[in-house]
């Protein structure tokens, strides 16, 4: 069985995911295997001090390091690696990428949030959720929000925003970013009726689950809302005792559920899915494209 492998190294946490290669007569697919998660918060250094600290960079190395060590335990074939936002704006992001190159042997892509917006857009979200209308795909990370306009399955426009959980919880997020985002959405779906949103990320699956709604079923724009205000009433504190989130999701929940609540807000959207997939995914897809064509 053939397996590939996605990473991604985002501002609030490293992820690899595994993944089957599944044949059929529609083409090739794939099935998660072995999904990682490690909450390193390497936006904290990227977005206060423009560079990874010394301990940042240690654990990065290891994380790295036992990602290696997976990939081969598996024998994936094909893999991706990609840095985004903390990496971006790291001035030292270039040394740590060369350094854990030599060290680990996986080399490192830090993509454009342009690029980011498409690999994330090449899961083909819009099949799994079966839709025909308009809808805005709303990817909400650590240190920055990918937004990518739909129209009947037609990718339409999309746009990467500095605005993320990470770079607000560290007051680096600027009100010109906030009033460029609600002009963007306001430019591109004012003529557009019945837009439906489509979330994606860790704290949307965390929202998602607490709305207690069944999964493939939408959660409501008025539902999201609720659940923010009682979160909002909570002391940190108490998010992770009473309602048992983790504590690196404890905290950065809040100003996730502000991004996606403006989205939807500015862009009339009712109610949105959450697929549970990703930038991770997108690289799978990505890579499967890439094995198609050759």
């Amino acid at each position: 069985m053939k397996r590939y492998a996605a990473i991604d190294i985002g501002s609030n946490a490293v992820r690899l995911l595994i993944a089957d290669l599944v044949k059929s007569e529609s083409g090739i697919s794939f099935k998660k295997n072995t999904l990682v998660r490690v909450p390193l918060r390497l936006g904290d250094d990227a977005f206060l001090h423009q560079q990874l600290s010394e301990r940042k960079v240690g654990d990065l190395r290891k994380a790295m390091l036992a990602f290696r060590n997976l990939m081969d335990v598996y024998h994936v074939e094909r893999y991706m690696a990609c840095a985004t936002s903390a990496m971006r704006e790291s001035r030292n992001g270039s040394d740590i990428i060369k350094a854990i190159e030599i060290e680990a042997n996986i080399h490192i892509e830090t993509i454009t949030g342009q690029k980011e917006a498409a690999i994330i857009c090449s899961g083909r979200v819009e099949e799994q959720i079966n839709t025909q209308s308009n809808y805005l795909y709303v990817d909400v990370g650590g240190g920055s929000t990918e937004l990518s306009l739909f129209s009947f399955g037609a990718l339409v426009v999309s746009r990467s925003f500095d605005l993320g959980t990470i770079r607000i919880l560290d007051h680096k997020d600027r009100t010109e970013t906030w009033q460029e985002l609600k002009m963007w959405i306001k430019e591109h779906t004012q003529n557009l009726k019945n837009i439906d949103g489509i979330g994606s990320g860790g704290n949307i699956n965390k929202l998602f689950r607490l709305s207690r709604q069944k999964d493939g079923e939408p959660v409501s724009y008025n539902r999201l809302k609720s659940i923010y205000s009682q979160l909002n009433a909570l002391s940190y504190k108490e998010r992770v005792n009473t309602l048992g989130l983790n504590q690196d999701r404890a905290d950065v929940i809040i100003p996730a559920s502000e991004i996606y609540l403006t989205v939807m807000k500015h862009a009339s959207i009712k109610q949105m899915y959450v697929p549970r997939i990703g930038l991770v995914d997108g690289i799978i897809h990505s890579l499967i494209l890439q094995h198609s064509k050759e």
